[in-house]
């Protein structure tokens, strides 16, 4: 496995590569776990090469958020990715993506999209996102990217912006791995006390029974979500949002054949997850 630690170092690797190579991409933000890895065999039966990035990303982060705790674990990282399978990790430093800083560096905004769920909660968050993203596809011209459905406003996001600055590569999304008990796996479900990792389930839990009965039934959304909500708060959990919104263009008002998803966000402590349930049609 190549590890590339410059900009010139992956442009010069990805410019030796046979222009028949098929090249997939696995941005991350490293601190992986099993659904990561499931990124690199996606890319893996869908590419010749797998190649993957590490960077935590400061441009995504709010003020207040845990850009500093940010659990960095490159080692560890880098045997999970070569025990995958990936053929080349990129892993540059903030210098090399931002080499002005953040505050001087071009950004890409994606309309609308952005602005509710985590967009709303999280104010500058997808410019971060959409910014890094656009800049490491742009040094690893991949031919296909990998994205977790974990993130599905995030999946949605970046499938915009590819589309609206004509970006020549598909995007893949790649279902969410879940933990025995159904918790979503996440880089943040480390920052969980034992108690709180006890009851996180219910959150995954909640969106399934939620889904489920808008699915088989003509319950009332907005009620629905009220219950469901009443019933992760009964549980410890502090609701940032809980929206069933049209997977197209996350709209709340969805008409009788659109697909639509629930999408949470919850607090157990200080820590937050995400998380969706996708009703189809």
């Amino acid at each position: 496995m190549e590890i590339l630690r410059t900009v010139d170092d992956m442009r010069g690797w990805r410019a030796r590569l046979s222009q028949d190579i098929r090249v997939g991409f696995a941005p991350t933000m490293g601190n992986l776990h099993a659904g990561h890895v499931s990124l690199i065999h996606t890319a893996k039966a869908h590419a010749d090469l797998a190649v993957a990035s590490i960077f935590v990303n400061p441009m995504q982060f709010g003020p207040g958020e845990d850009l500093e705790s940010y659990p960095r674990t490159l080692e560890v990282d880098l045997a999970k990715l070569q025990a995958a399978g990936a053929d080349a990790v990129f892993i540059p430093r903030a210098e090399d993506i931002y080499p002005e800083g953040i505050d001087q560096h071009t950004s890409v905004d994606v309309p609308d999209l952005t602005d509710v769920l985590c967009g709303a909660q999280r104010p500058g968050h997808f410019r971060g996102v959409t910014t890094v993203v656009s800049k490491l596809l742009g040094v690893v011209r991949p031919h296909i990217a990998f994205f977790g459905a974990k993130d599905l406003q995030q999946v949605l996001v970046i499938k915009k912006m590819v589309r609206d600055l004509l970006i020549n590569v598909e995007i893949v999304t790649v279902p969410t791995l879940r933990d025995p008990d159904g918790l979503a796996m996440s880089s943040r479900n480390g920052y969980l006390t034992p108690e709180e990792r006890a009851l996180a389930p219910n959150f995954a839990a909640a969106l399934t029974a939620c889904a489920l009965t808008l699915q088989n039934t003509s319950s009332d959304v907005s009620e629905t979500i009220d219950i469901a909500k009443k019933a992760l708060e009964d549980n410890g959990f502090t609701v940032d949002y809980l929206e069933a919104r049209r997977t197209s263009d996350l709209s709340l008002s969805p008409a009788p054949n659109d697909e639509i998803a629930i999408f949470g966000a919850v607090y157990l402590g200080t820590t937050r997850l995400i998380d969706n349930r996708v009703i189809p049609i």
